[in-house]
């Protein structure tokens, strides 16, 4: 069950944290699973947070590979870049069944963190170099606030430039 799951997934997560000595921060807060709506609760801006989708990525006929983008809050994933970076046929958005599979996480709760050897991550730079970054643990009414370096150590990110530019970079004028 996905709430079976999540809730694996939370204690997992802390554990790894806990077991790492990193600094941490847990931020309870009403449920909530959209990017925008969780930072004006949070009480920071969307460039901080970390927006994690998981991609199926169609290498060739027989192969697909299962990708979790994590990019700024404030920006989409550019499935281009994915495209090239896997030299893929084709690049979408995984179907909600596969990615609280691979998340163990329900769609709004996916952590920027892969426990399934089938979900490789790859985080725009931008998401690693942030001072402090913020994510849902796993949960709906629960986050997390790092560092972005820290995150970058103990994640193992493949780090590349995945994500749109800014919007306020994309307006003409």
């Amino acid at each position: 069950m996905p709430g079976d799951g999540a809730h694996d997934t939370y204690h997992r997560l802390i554990s790894l944290l806990d077991t790492s000595s990193v600094e941490y921060r847990l931020i309870d807060h009403e449920p909530e699973g959209t990017t925008e709506a969780v930072c004006a609760l949070r009480g920071h801006p969307s460039s901080e947070a970390a927006k994690c989708i998981v991609l199926r990525v169609k290498v060739d006929r027989r192969t697909t590979r299962h990708v979790l983008a994590v990019v700024p809050g404030d920006r989409r994933v550019d499935l281009d870049a994915i495209r090239t970076l896997f030299a893929a046929r084709y690049v979408g958005f995984s179907d909600a069944e596969t990615a609280e599979r691979l998340a163990r996480a329900i769609p709004g709760t996916v952590l920027p963190f892969s426990f399934d050897p089938e979900l490789e991550v790859v985080a725009d730079p931008d998401v690693v170099k942030q001072p402090r970054m913020y994510f849902n643990a796993a949960r709906l009414d629960r986050s997390l606030c790092m560092s972005g370096a820290d995150y970058g150590r103990l994640a193992g990110p493949r780090v590349e430039p995945i994500a749109s530019p800014p919007l306020s970079d994309a307006l003409p004028g």
